[in-house]
Order: C-alpha cells, then sequence, then structure tokens
C-alpha cells in the first residue's frame, strides 16, 4: 500500500471498521489507576486511591528506613511518603518535579505512595486481569493483584498498607 494511494488507504481503513467487535469478557468492569515507576506500568483500583496530588516540600525524617522518604502537608494532614521504588527493591533515578503521590487511606490509616508519573485512569474487565507470573521480579507476590495483557502490574493496596514493614516504631 502506498502512503499517496487514497484507495488503499480508505480500504484499509474500511477493513479495520468491519472487523467484528470482540465481545466483552464475562468479569465486571473496574477502574485502574496506572502509574509508572522506573519505566514500568503499574496500576491499583482507582477505588483504593482518594486522591493524588504532585510531591512538594517533602521534608526528610531522620532514623528512619530508606523507603519512607518523608513527610508532605495535604490540606493540613501531615502524611508519610512511602517511595514504592525503595520498598520493592527497584532501581531509583531521584526525585522530579514529576512524581506524584498517590494518597491510599485504609481505616485510619493513610499513607502516600511516590510514583514517577501518573498516566491515568482507565476501565477493564476484571477477568483480563492475570495471576502474576513467577518470574515476576523486584516485588514480592503478595503485593501484586495480577497482570493485564498489556503488561500492567495492578497491585493490591490494601496488601501494602497491611505489610508490617510499613511501621516505624521509635526507640
Amino acid at each position: 500500500m502506498s502512503v499517496s494511494d487514497p484507495d488503499a488507504i480508505l480500504h484499509a481503513r474500511a477493513q479495520q471498521l468491519a472487523r467484528v467487535p470482540v465481545a466483552p469478557g464475562s468479569g465486571e468492569q473496574i477502574e485502574l489507576l496506572e502509574f509508572a515507576l522506573d519505566n514500568e506500568r503499574y496500576a491499583f483500583r482507582s477505588s483504593q486511591v482518594h486522591d493524588v496530588q504532585p510531591l512538594k516540600e517533602l521534608t526528610p525524617l531522620p532514623c528512619t528506613p530508606p523507603f519512607l522518604r518523608g513527610l508532605v502537608n495535604v490540606h493540613g494532614r501531615l502524611v508519610a511518603v512511602i517511595d514504592l521504588k525503595r520498598f520493592f527493591g527497584l532501581p531509583e533515578r531521584g526525585i522530579t518535579d514529576l512524581h506524584r503521590v498517590l494518597l491510599l487511606r485504609k481505616g485510619e490509616v493513610e499513607i502516600g505512595l511516590l510514583s514517577d508519573t501518573v498516566e491515568g485512569v482507565h476501565a477493564i474487565d476484571s477477568d483480563q486481569i492475570q495471576p502474576p507470573l513467577m518470574t515476576l521480579e523486584g516485588i514480592a507476590a503478595k503485593y501484586v493483584m495480577g497482570v493485564t495483557p498489556e503488561r500492567l502490574v495492578v497491585l493490591d493496596a490494601d496488601a501494602i498498607l497491611d505489610d508490617p514493614g510499613l511501621v516505624v516504631e521509635a526507640a
């Protein structure tokens, strides 16, 4: 097909439009908030993320684990910010003004999770989420709900919030 051949272009478009649509799966539709960590795509169920904020004025906390980057003020509340890359043992490249804080809340517990960027929200059929591969590197399987056909790793916010390793106790 020649780029300058309008009939061929129109024929190719007609072929694409004439395809029989694939019936959606029998699973329920879920919304995923997609974000990036070290050029990899991850997501949480959008119902698990109650807000997304730009990273501003991060105040470091001394004598805390490396994954606890510090505190941010969100509408008058101090929220601890966890660096998921450090928590998962992924490569780190520093913090920029493009970073976002995903705010998760479970009961009275609220934390911010640092992401490189937020890509957006989209809906998929829940039956498209497959169990994680055994070869998934860097992230413990207990934090992963599954993987989509587009290689989007869906994380379990509740499993992360319930991890006892996030609790920092004063000595």
